[in-house]
């Protein structure tokens, strides 16, 4: 699997989640190639460890404050948020972190977002096993709304939803797809999860695709091989 699809189109790009996890992961992989990163955190640790980075400017900031968000993002290129998994006075940020990334790329006219949710929101419902979706129901149905705020109210924008499955640690394996198949189900390494991302965000064939993420070579109890993924042809 070639690594990139084009040369980079954006030059700045904004990230809200990239103090860990595949947002991290993705912060590496847009450096390596490249580009300039504007990453919006909440710790001093996670300043301190993402501005000792060249090409990262880290900026302390609460993705559930709208002019956090906004005053981070003035200036780039591009948005992806990876936030999720955190409720704070019964606000998922996965909703309301989402949404205020959302809106200053509307208002700050940065038309190119990529919002990172997971397979269990919409239309990949029926994908999730019913004992995972049940034990992450709250945290699916805030991604999900996220989405259909973008899916509805940003027509004008160049976004894309991917939906990752199962996110594991582990060194990437090189085999990772998107598939436009709302069924498709299984796990991914982090590392494969943010290359897709970074090519996606380069691909003109992404534009207002909603494409889950998963490794058809990795054999779980979700995934054992018998189904066949068609891979969205990112050029």
């Amino acid at each position: 699997m070639s690594m990139m699809v084009s040369t980079p189109s954006y030059k700045k790009v904004f990230l809200a989640g990239g103090s860990r996890g595949v947002g991290n992961c993705i912060v590496k992989t847009l450096l390596e190639e490249g580009i300039e990163v504007v990453a919006l955190v909440r710790s001093d640790d996670a300043l301190a460890a993402l501005n000792s980075m060249d090409g990262v400017t880290a900026i302390k900031g609460d993705a559930f404050d709208y002019k956090s968000v906004e005053g981070a993002m003035d200036g780039c290129d591009a948005a992806i948020s990876t936030l999720g998994g955190a409720a704070e006075n019964d606000k998922w940020v996965d909703y309301t972190g989402n949404s205020n990334v959302i809106e200053a790329a509307g208002i700050l006219g940065v038309t190119r977002l990529i919002l990172l949710t997971s397979i269990g929101c919409g239309t990949s419902k029926e994908a999730a096993p019913p004992a995972v979706f049940d034990a992450l129901a709250p945290m699916l149905a805030a991604k999900e709304k996220a989405e259909n705020v973008l899916i509805k109210y940003y027509t004008n924008m160049n976004w894309t939803i991917i939906r990752p499955g199962g996110l594991i640690s582990e060194p990437a394996t090189g085999n990772a797809v998107l598939s436009a198949d709302n069924l498709a189900i299984g796990s991914i390494r982090r590392m494969d999860c943010a290359s897709l991302v970074v090519r996606a965000l380069n691909s003109d064939k992404t534009e207002r695709q909603v494409l889950s993420a998963i490794d058809p070579s990795i054999i779980s109890a979700v995934n054992k091989g018998e189904r066949p993924i068609s891979e969205f042809a990112l050029n």
